[in-house]
């Protein structure tokens, strides 16, 4: 046989497969349409998985296992079909409509924003960044952010979540699993770490830097160079500024911003002193209730799997068949379950598309518990 003879074979085999699963998906939904119509049960999952061994078993031993993740895939793909076709939809998708439709087209001035630390915090400039004329309040911690926002006391709040450099701050992502919340927006900012002092101190009256610990994790290269000098951490960048400040000593020094040089009197001893020159920090813009402003083109999503083989791999397809970018995928273990995790999602696609619609209604059936964190778009 020649090349084109195998090519050929296997071109005939597609046009044949294609036939039958399109003859397939409409059978499955005239089934489907019939059961609706006499009021009888759909097939519940422990029916699909006999199915779907019965299917395997007939296959050899070698590709069993290939023949059983080929129809997990189309058995998700006809519930998707079924839905379409006979107008079912999904609580989500609905919610996410009446979201669009009474969100504002413009992002609120104005607003009491509440944010961790103090004056000159990070956290401030990328609420500076975010909003136009905000009241800050600011809170101790990052779980004060959302309890406060639960409660009432400030429409948004902003919060930190991951470093290009550091990476994630897992906290916070911990602290999504116990709050209420959704995403409006998210800011991108760039961080430079300065070596601030009180004026007058030089490098080498320097005993103890003071700053938060993703700073000094962005900065571990510097801080390698004083091996002499003591790394303390604290809560916040701008609270070591401050500290300091108070202090009046010079023989301490805070790892902080350029604005806490300003704002608390400080001189700089060495600027950027970050390992990465491009170092930027992402903020998430919170508040209670959803709110979609035009143009979201980015979605979080929360969920728990079911703990067996294959679990993530159907989410993970379901991106890939409706054609959605996945850009970053996070996991953490949950505090009351023995090496099994929460997975979060950061999803591109428009909030307008139909298939992050279709997307949305599909995800409800394969995950063991699903959260819908918010659509919103990123100001860089």
């Amino acid at each position: 046989m020649e090349l084109s003879d195998h090519t050929n074979r296997i071109d005939q085999i597609d046009q044949q497969l294609v036939a039958l699963l399109q003859e397939r998906l409409e059978a499955s939904a005239e089934l489907a349409a019939f059961q609706k119509e006499q009021g009888l049960p759909l097939r519940d999952s422990w029916q699909e998985r006999e199915h779907l061994d019965r299917l395997a078993g007939m296959a050899g031993e070698d590709k069993r296992e290939y023949i059983h993740l080929l129809y997990s895939l189309i058995f998700d793909l006809n519930k998707s079909h079924n839905s379409k076709r006979l107008g079912w939809e999904a609580p989500l998708p609905q919610q996410i409509r009446h979201a669009i439709d009474h969100t504002p087209p413009l992002f609120p001035e104005g607003q009491t924003v509440v944010c961790q630390g103090v004056a000159g915090a990070y956290s401030q400039l990328a609420c500076d960044k975010a909003f136009k004329n905000a009241r800050i309040l600011f809170v101790k911690d990052f779980d004060n952010v959302f309890t406060a926002i639960e409660a009432g006391l400030a429409r948004y709040g902003v919060i930190p979540v991951e470093n290009s450099t550091a990476g994630t701050v897992n906290n916070v992502y911990d602290l999504m699993m116990k709050h209420h919340f959704s995403i409006v927006k998210s800011v991108r900012l760039k961080v430079d770490h300065n070596l601030l002092v009180n004026p007058g101190a030089k490098q080498s009256d320097i005993r103890e830097i003071f700053s938060h610990p993703q700073a000094i994790s962005q900065c571990a290269s510097f801080l390698k160079s004083l091996p002499e000098v003591k790394v303390t951490p604290c809560a916040n960048t701008a609270m070591a500024a401050e500290m300091v400040a108070r202090s009046g000593r010079k023989d301490i020094a805070a790892l902080s911003s350029y604005s806490c040089m300003r704002l608390y009197g400080l001189e700089c001893l060495q600027s950027s002193v970050q390992d990465q020159g491009n170092n930027y920090t992402r903020f998430i813009c919170i508040t209670k209730e959803p709110e979609i402003y035009p143009g979201a083109d980015r979605t979080s999503l929360m969920a728990t799997l079911p703990h067996k083989p294959g679990a993530l791999y159907k989410l993970l397809a379901r991106f890939y068949a409706q054609d959605i970018n996945l850009i970053k995928l996070e996991s953490r273990p949950l505090p009351d379950r023995d090496f099994e995790f929460m997975f979060y999602f950061d999803l591109q696609a428009s909030v307008y598309s139909p298939s992050f619609m279709a997307l949305m209604g599909e995800l409800q059936d394969i995950c063991e518990t699903f959260t819908y964190l918010g659509s919103y778009s990123e100001v860089i």
